[in-house]
């Protein structure tokens, strides 16, 4: 099989198997579905994905992959601190945007009740990842002075990362909220600065 009908062919199973995911949740996604969807054969999907599992793993680290390139870039944009912080939100919303149903899919991952997922499905690890970029970024905003040693890189990375990770899932809840580099911005002024009123 030449190269392009190989990765053209596990291309429409990962976009089939998205959609279906992102529909019915795993458990009520079955590899035939998946097979009818995509017009291939059961033998043709499982030369590309073993199982429905490794299917699954295959679109988490795409999503995963694609969020964590597209944070590196973002903080090689801004110059300080909060110009990295706010690429970096304004990235995630873009990518929200873009890519509905994968950021669903983390989503639905993350918060699966215990036995929802396969116990081989990874995904912490990335997460992890994700996270360390923007502690490390807070750790680099204390040592230059820019933030207060009060409080531990790993709570104000929590804070920022918090307060992104709700505009997201309030999209997906709620389609309409509409995240924008505007309320990237406003993140990061409200954890930079504060919402206190100042005397």
């Amino acid at each position: 099989m030449e190269p392009n009908v190989v990765n053209a062919t596990r291309d429409k199973i990962l976009a089939i198997a998205l959609r279906l995911f992102a529909d019915r949740g795993y458990a009520g996604t079955s590899i035939q579905d998946i097979v009818d969807g995509a017009r291939v054969t059961k033998p043709a999907l499982y030369y590309y994905f073993p199982s429905k599992a490794e299917l699954y793993q295959a679109l988490l680290n795409r999503a995963h992959d694609e969020r964590f390139r597209l944070m590196q870039a973002a903080s090689a944009r801004g110059k300080d601190l909060s110009g990295k912080l706010e690429e970096i939100l304004n990235a995630h919303f873009a990518f929200l945007k873009s890519h509905r149903e994968l950021v669903g899919l983390v989503y639905a991952t993350a918060f699966a009740a215990r036995g929802e997922m396969p116990k081989e499905i990874r995904y912490l690890d990335k997460c992890q990842r994700n996270f360390d970029l923007i502690r490390d970024l807070i750790r680099s905003g204390q040592r230059a002075g820019e933030l207060k040693r009060a409080f531990t890189a790993e709570h104000l990375a929590r804070g920022i990362f918090g307060m992104m990770n709700i505009h997201v899932q309030a999209e997906l809840v709620q389609p309409g909220q509409k995240p924008s580099r505007k309320t990237a911005r406003q993140i990061v002024q409200l954890f930079l600065e504060g919402a206190a009123a100042r005397t």
